[in-house]
């Protein structure tokens, strides 16, 4: 009988952690059901096939498994794009980055520069109860949504960002998409998120917002047209009722590629 030795302990650790970050990543993006069915169907499998030596049902679960590897690729196809994607992001790796970069600071600095600009065109939406959908990239590039709007390319600031959420504007309904310090694009269609915990006194925009951040790790700003609160989406959660100084702090702490 082999002995348990620490490449072991290291298989173990490296199989919790892989199985721990797909659980994150399913209840982000609220398939977390499909995670807890799939993670049944293998138990059974290993409980059958591999211990009680169930022949029949052994080779009937076989047959599935063969075939549920290519059949998870397609219905999580977007969650195993963030997964890769995040993995090799530049923020996981910033600690390795930051050994031959000296000025990581002033290019954070230079990156968050548009802060106050969205933070002060959000305050003044919220009074005046214009409704407004931002989304901020991060790691995971947005090109696929900025195609379905209309291109901009246009350097930040808030006076432009109200304009094209003016309520007689064509753009007005559509997401405003910044990436890379800049406004890329606007009236883009967003993913809308069925997830049922949602309060219904949140809308369409709370919705779409929601799914781009299941979707993607993007931060998304959503300004009510009936309330003027302002909520952000981030990470598969919506944070509501936000004070400027808290739209600022969740802004700051975004991790930005570019």
């Amino acid at each position: 009988m082999d002995s348990f030795g620490i490449k072991d302990i290291f298989d173990i650790v490296i199989v919790a952690f892989l199985l721990y970050y797909l659980y994150r990543l399913m209840k982000e993006s609220g398939t977390i059901n499909i995670f807890y069915g799939v993670l049944a169907f293998i138990m059974v499998w290993v409980l059958t096939s591999e211990l009680l030596g169930m022949r029949l049902i052994g080779s009937i679960l076989d047959k599935f498994m063969s075939i549920g590897l290519l059949v998870l690729v397609i219905l999580f196809q977007d969650q195993i794009k963030r997964f890769l994607v995040e993995l090799g992001s530049q923020k996981r790796w910033r600690f390795i980055s930051d050994l031959f970069h000296h000025h990581r600071a002033t290019a954070q600095e230079d990156a968050h520069k548009w802060i106050m600009p969205v933070v002060y065109a959000c305050m003044n939406m919220a009074r005046s109860k214009t409704g407004a959908l931002i989304v901020i990239q991060q790691a995971i590039p947005l090109d696929s949504y900025e195609k379905t709007g209309d291109m901009i390319d246009a350097e930040i600031n808030s006076r432009l960002i109200e304009n094209i959420f003016f309520k007689n504007s064509p753009l007005h309904d559509g997401a405003l998409i910044i990436a890379n310090g800049r406004i890329m694009a606007a009236g883009c269609i967003l993913p809308v998120s069925h997830d049922t915990d949602i309060p219904r006194s949140m809308g369409l925009r709370h919705r779409s917002g929601l799914g781009i951040s299941q979707a993607t790790d993007a931060a998304a700003i959503i300004v009510s047209e009936e309330t003027g609160n302002i909520s952000i989406a981030l990470k598969g959660k919506i944070h509501a009722r936000l004070s400027s100084t808290e739209l600022e702090q969740y802004l700051s702490g975004l991790s930005l590629v570019g």
